[in-house]
């Protein structure tokens, strides 16, 4: 009997009746908006908000986040253009969907606990540092517009779709990655980039970086190529023959071969923008598939361009 009474008087404890403390208004404002809550009162009935799988936090004008980790079933997060300082989601370990975007205030964010994330899209912010080491199931990571100086993936195999551009990385290594078929990682600080175990690669832009040569013979699946803004001497796609835009403009090329096999090279959308090789100075001779269809519809050259089938 005694035994009964203890399991009755604790029961009020762990269940309902509970409070979750939610400090900053906005956040609570948010929550009653969303019905979860009808009093600003700092204060959140936990049982309201326990089971909630997916919340949606967008321009609120939040600073702080308190409550969140009683968001235990959490699946799907976002909190973008809000000012926080700082991010604590590790009790949200059922986490598979994170957006924090346009945070211009957070400088760090710690995802360490999460590793059931499926999708990151942290872009726009000020992350100085972003660990991923423990996020395997990474499908997506979004990161791109912050202050990134390092960025290790060999741990996410998984990943398909890696968008990192403008940050300042100054190495990039995606060789474990062999599941990519997106990449994007322009406007950077690389020397280097080795996309050679990419094989499932549909789409690369590394425009605006200090690359000297790509190499691109291994990805066959390529349909999309940016790498204007570099130092590239060489270029040849000959083995992309699903390659359908192409832009490389303002780099040091000498040597381009376009002749991947394609009649008349009309799978190349080589119009407008999805064609540009202006700003190459040291290029002379092209080598095409067909000379007068390439002389007719390869229009953004510059004026010592020309096309031949075989430049010696």
């Amino acid at each position: 009997m005694k035994k009964l009474l203890l399991i009755l008087l604790y029961v009020p404890l762990i269940g309902f009746g509970q409070q979750t403390y939610v400090p900053d208004d906005n956040f609570e404002q948010a929550l009653i908006d969303l019905g979860y809550d009808n009093i600003l009162d700092n204060y959140v009935t936990t049982d309201s908000i326990y089971s909630i799988e997916s919340l949606r936090l967008f321009d609120n004008n939040i600073s702080d986040l308190t409550g969140i980790e009683d968001f235990i079933l959490l699946t799907q997060l976002e909190c973008s253009f809000n000012p926080i300082t700082e991010l604590d989601i590790s009790k949200n370990i059922n986490l598979t969907d994170l957006v924090v975007r346009g945070c211009d205030k957070l400088k760090a964010l710690d995802i360490s606990q999460n590793i059931s994330l499926t999708e990151l899209h942290c872009i726009i912010n000020r992350l100085t540092n972003l660990d991923v080491s423990n996020n395997i199931n990474l499908n997506i990571l979004h990161c791109y517009q912050n202050q990134l100086t390092i960025l290790d993936v060999s741990q996410n195999t998984a990943l398909i779709d890696l968008a990192c551009r403008d940050n300042h990385l100054i190495s990039l290594d995606v060789s474990k990655n062999t599941a990519l078929t997106s990449l994007g990682c322009s406007n950077n600080k690389l020397t280097t980039l080795d996309v050679s175990n990419n094989t499932a690669l549909t789409g690369l832009s590394c425009n605006n970086n200090q690359l000297t040569s790509l190499d691109v013979s291994n990805n066959t699946a390529l349909t999309n190529l940016y790498c204007s803004l570099n130092q590239l001497t060489i270029l040849n796609i000959s083995q992309n023959t699903a390659l359908i835009d192409l832009e490389c403009r303002d780099n040091h090329l000498i040597s381009l071969d376009l002749r991947n096999g394609n009649y008349k090279n009309s799978k190349l959308k080589y119009k407008n923008i999805d064609f540009d090789l202006r700003g190459n100075p040291n290029l002379t001779c092209i080598n095409v598939d067909n000379v007068s269809w390439s002389n007719i519809n390869l229009i953004n050259i510059d004026s010592q361009h020309y096309f031949k089938k075989n430049c010696h």
